[in-house]
């Protein structure tokens, strides 16, 4: 006797996916029975929504994977009244890797728009966590599904993150994270990873020790702490004889780094290197050339922008360690959907890439 093929049809079911084989279908309603909740409660869970206690969305994740219930996301997203809005909230000002971010904000949203997902671009003022709160507060839940933010650490921001997800909103924090708050997920780079490697680099360019300053955007941005937390890890256990100094905060602003850096240098300019961990690299270029000591010293910075690349080109600055903000909106875009639309929505996030260029290497 010949066999008998199994075939699998897929049916629109309250916004989840109905799979039909010769024994039946496997419906929102036979995950409700499953899990032992209401269709509501699935819904909720389905779809991310609040008022469902932590134990209970335990048991309906236990019953997907239990009963092998797999979401139609097509259907998903017609059962929707609207498109998935999310809300990018970027610094402005003269950081041109926060310019090149909010660039890639409008690249891959012009492509996410074929999936119906609307990217929104909010442009507040660096560095300042009022008006990342205050930014934060204004998105109206009934018309936006999630927020992108660079985090501060600041109560204010934690407080306005804890109400927007007390909203209903998705909550991502992008190259710059917030941990111990309410955010679903964090996208970027592995900041401690980052200072590491800086360490590691500025340790061999400097075998014979001396004193290294560190120069930072702000202590209060996560990625900046982070990172030089990694760099005086790698020194302290790797190169002893390099003395650390600072950081010099510069608030990721040209004028700022420039006066805060020429100050130091003009005090202390018996240094080895620099390592700058945010932005303000044009600024910290133009203090080291007035204090006579571009390429004299070695120099760390971060992502790829005009000055960093003008800065290898000339040899004051030896290596950019550089994040792909399109990479990262990608990452943030297929974050959403799977927070938003469920698990299925996107594939697993993969780390977001570490590139190291040097001069030899600069396209």
């Amino acid at each position: 006797m010949s066999s008998v093929p199994l075939f699998w049809f897929w049916h629109f079911c309250g916004g989840g996916l109905a799979i039909e084989a010769a024994g039946g279908r496997i419906t929102v309603h036979d995950l409700a029975r499953a899990a032992g909740v209401s269709l509501a409660t699935v819904d909720r869970v389905l779809n991310g929504r609040p008022g469902v206690r932590p134990a209970t969305v335990a048991r309906v994740e236990e019953a997907i994977a239990r009963i092998g219930f797999r979401r139609d996301l097509t259907a998903s997203m017609l059962a929707r009244a609207r498109d998935i809005r999310l809300a990018f909230i970027l610094p402005e000002g003269t950081n041109q890797f926060m310019a090149r971010l909010a660039e890639a904000v409008e690249t891959v949203g012009a492509q996410a728009r074929g999936e119906r997902m609307v990217f929104e671009l909010d442009r507040i003022r660096s560095i300042d966590a009022q008006a990342l709160a205050d930014a934060l507060d204004a998105i109206d839940a009934e018309t936006h599904d999630g927020a992108v933010i660079v985090a501060i650490d600041k109560p204010a921001v934690h407080a306005a993150v804890a109400r927007a997800v007390g909203r209903g909103l998705k909550i991502v924090t992008l190259v710059s994270d917030l941990p111990g708050s309410a955010r679903h997920a964090f996208v970027g780079i592995d900041n401690v990873a980052a200072g590491r490697t800086a360490g590691g680099l500025m340790g061999r360019f400097c075998p014979n020790g001396g004193r290294v300053v560190l120069v930072a955007g702000s202590m209060g941005l996560i990625d900046h702490a982070e990172r030089v937390s990694g760099f005086r890890d790698i020194i302290g256990s790797e190169f002893p004889g390099l003395e650390i100094s600072g950081p010099i905060e510069g608030q990721d602003a040209f004028a700022l780094t420039y006066e805060n850096a020429l100050a130091f240098f003009r005090e202390n300019p018996d240094i080895a290197g620099v390592y700058n961990v945010g932005a303000g690299n044009a600024g910290l270029i133009m203090a080291l050339a007035e204090a006579g000591l571009a390429g004299k010293v070695r120099f760390v910075a971060h992502e790829l922008t005009g000055p960093t690349r003008a800065g290898l080109g000339s040899g004051v600055i030896d290596v950019v360690l550089d994040q792909s903000p399109e990479d990262e909106v990608r990452a943030v875009w297929a974050a959403m959907r799977r927070l938003v639309l469920g698990p299925d929505a996107a594939p697993p996030e993969t780390p977001i890439e570490i590139k190291v260029f040097l001069r030899d290497n600069l396209r």
